[in-house]
């Protein structure tokens, strides 16, 4: 995977490649037409974030490199450079995954 995606978000929209799961904790492997899409991805751009009508601007509360979870049918599927990306509202992310 490259760390640099050519679009730029605008606003409070981020950019994310998802992670492919092909096998559960129990070690069965998921074949790619059986599995539902994976709601998983690594943030690879965001936007300067969310601007207020006083002219404020709010920042994001994630950045490049992040790994996080989405919803099933959040983003807008877009190709750029042959990879299949998601653009979505930060409100879209439901959460940051830390590692222990």
């Amino acid at each position: 995977m490259s760390a640099k995606v050519n679009i730029r978000p605008l606003h409070d929209r981020v950019i994310v490649e998802r992670v492919e799961e092909r096998t559960t904790a129990s070690g069965i492997v998921i074949p790619e037409t059986a599995g539902d899409k994976p709601q998983r991805g690594i943030v690879k751009a965001t936007g300067p974030g969310k601007r207020y009508e006083n002219g404020t601007v709010q920042e994001l509360g994630v950045k490049t490199g992040d790994e996080v979870l989405f919803g099933k049918y959040a983003g807008t599927e877009v190709k750029v450079d042959g990879k299949n990306l998601l653009v979505m509202n930060e409100a879209d992310i439901i959460g940051v995954i830390e590692s222990k």
